[in-house]
């Protein structure tokens, strides 16, 4: 998947709201504000307080994304490895896993086969590609401790 890198909490708000079902009326309405109210908070509007980061973490359930621990982990150099619960693997997620995780080195490469057709890798290119490969490196981390969690004994780590 290839996402734009965020690199403000404002930026990470935006993100989950685009991405929200039913988009900003819906979010509005899950987080019990008004729309107005809640573009206040979304855009710091009219002295209005951000969204607390419970309040992101509630929304971003719903919509099923990840923005808020990815760019949190980044703010610290990091990333973030979203794990599974052990007793919904099986050996066709564990493939599963491993296709995504081959994709997603896949799209390193291709990123830097297009940076490099100039000769040069730019600082918008470097961050493109750094932030893909975080992607593959937590996809495959991902993947090594479902593969550990499904085959140890007693199913855990």
């Amino acid at each position: 998947m290839k996402r734009p890198v965020l690199e403000t909490l404002r930026q990470v708000v935006s993100a989950v709201v685009c991405a929200f079902p039913g988009g900003r009326e819906c979010a509005a309405a899950r987080l019990g504000y008004e729309l107005k109210r809640f573009d206040n908070h979304v855009y710091e509007n009219a002295g209005s307080r951000p969204l607390s980061y419970d309040q992101i973490h509630l929304l971003e359930r719903d919509a099923g994304t990840t923005f808020l621990p990815e760019f949190i982990a980044s703010v610290y150099g990091g990333m973030y490895v979203p794990l599974v619960a052990p007793e919904s693997l099986d050996n066709v997620e564990l493939y599963t896993r491993s296709v995504n995780t081959a994709a997603k080195r896949g799209v390193v490469d291709q990123i830097i086969e297009k940076a490099l057709a100039d000769g040069v890798i730019e600082e918008d290119e470097a961050k493109a590609i750094l932030q893909a490969h975080s992607r593959y490196q937590a996809a495959r981390h991902a993947e090594v401790i479902a593969t550990i969690q499904l085959h140890s004994e007693g199913g855990e780590q």
